[in-house]
Order: C-alpha cells, then structure tokens, then sequence
C-alpha cells in the first residue's frame, strides 16, 4: 500500500455511499485508498468491497482495524452516534453525512471533548445545501438571525408525524411545521439533516425558525436559509430532486481535506 496517501474507510453501502466508491473508482480521490467497508447488508457490503479490492467489516471494531485516517459516514444518525467516539478515540476523523445525530446537544458536546482530547477532528459535510462559509461568517459578525424554509412534495412527508391523506389531494401549498430546528430534529429524525446542519453554522437548534411546506406535486426538495443581522443578509436556496447531491458533497469534502489549497 501507498503510505502517502491518506486511509480512508465508508461506513454505509447503500446508494450515498456507493457514490463515493464510484468517484475513488474513477479517480476523484486519487489521494486516498479505501482500507474497508461497513454496511448493514451483507450482499450490498461485499459488492462495494470487491470495487475497492478492500475487506468487507462486520463492526466497527473491524472496520478501525484497517488503520484509516479517515471514516467517511454516509447511513443514519443511529450509526453516528454509534461510531463517532470509537472513530475518535482511534485516532482517525470522522466525516458526517447524517449531521442530525448533533441536534442532540450532550452528544455534540460529548464528542467535541472527545475529538480535542484525541488530536481528531468530525468534519460535517454539507449534504443537500451549502454556503456554510457564509453563515457561519455572518454569525460571527453580531446577533444572527437564521430562518430556514423547506418545501417537498406531500408523499415524502408520508410515515412522519406531519402527514394528512388531505395533502395528496390539496390544491394548494399547506404548511405542516413551524418551530425550531431542535423541535423538528425529535418529530422527524430522518427528514431535517439540512436544518440541523444550517442551525449548527449560525444560531443553533434552538434558535433557528424551520418551516416545511408540502407543495402538491412537487418533485424533490427545495431548502432556503436566510440567516440576517444588521447590515448584512445572506439567502442560500437550493433545490434538488436527487439525494445524489449529499453523497457528493462528501466527495468534494474529501478532496478539499487532501488539497494543498482549501475552499
């Protein structure tokens, strides 16, 4: 094995996580080699190993084995807070893809201790949105105010506390709810990653306003934060019909992370 370059684990084998083994594959990440896998399935676990030529690990005690620099996570806030403090304590960083699991202020707060005693560092990719840069400039600069819009269609609300078998046949856009990031983050644990990930760069969970708007007809997500103080408002909106965007936006922040120059 090439000692230059940097050792990268996946935790997560479904469709995100195959979109970076696809893009080492291609040679996007020239500057790192895949030491192991970790998934939930074991035929979907091996046919992204054999990609690799890399082992198949059943736990995350195997998967540590492999000596990575890097654990890149790309399957469900459970797995987050299953695997961030062995990862750490390791002596390897953790990319995170499921960035709700640090809605949860006493873990966020846990594995940031647990990061600066190890010299090891969690780096939040930024999935369906972006323009974390300036949000988390504003809100250096005085009292930020963050506001967060998100619009869907009414069947990706389905089996979430939020839906009505009224919303598939309204004609009209229906708000289903209003409140905070943290409020959200308990009533929808696998819908509000970009919330999360928007409150953690400005305001907090608590402090930052979320809006989600069933839209009839819609396909895909469209996420707009507004994060304002005084003389300075920043609008970040993206739209996306594909869940591809997170699993790339981890590509990017691996290559970023290997770069001599940094965006």
């Amino acid at each position: 094995m090439n000692k230059e370059k940097k050792r990268l684990a996946i935790a997560g084998c479904g469709f995100l996580g195959n979109i970076v083994m696809d893009a080492w594959c291609a040679g996007l990440l020239p500057e790192y080699e895949v030491t192991g896998v970790l998934g939930r399935t074991p035929e979907k676990t091996k046919a992204m190993a054999e990609k690799a030529g890399c082992p198949v690990c059943r736990d995350i005690r195997e998967l540590l084995e492999t000596k990575p620099d890097y654990v890149a996570e790309m399957a469900s806030v459970q797995l987050v807070k299953d695997i961030a403090e062995p990862v750490l304590k390791s002596g390897a960083s953790l990319v995170v893809l499921s960035i709700g699991a640090f809605a949860d202020e006493e873990f966020y707060e846990h594995i940031r201790s647990v990061a600066q005693e190890n010299g090891t560092r969690v780096h939040m990719a930024s999935g369906a949105v972006g323009g974390f840069d300036v949000l988390r400039t504003i809100s250096l600069m005085g009292q930020v105010k963050t506001e967060m819009i998100t619009r869907k269609g009414p069947g990706s609300l389905q089996n979430t506390p939020v839906f009505r078998e009224e919303l598939l046949e309204a004609g009209e856009e229906t708000e289903v709810f209003t409140g905070n990031t943290r409020e959200a983050i308990k009533l929808l644990p696998t819908k509000v990653n970009v919330s999360v990930a928007a409150s953690l760069a400005t305001a907090g969970t608590e402090k930052t306003r979320y809006h989600i708007i069933s839209v009839p007809g819609m396909a895909g997500d469209d996420h707009k934060i507004t994060a304002e103080i005084d003389r300075v408002k920043a609008v970040v909106d993206i739209y996306s019909s594909t869940s591809a965007i997170a699993g790339w936006s981890v590509v990017a922040l691996l290559q970023n992370l290997a770069s001599p120059i940094m965006f």
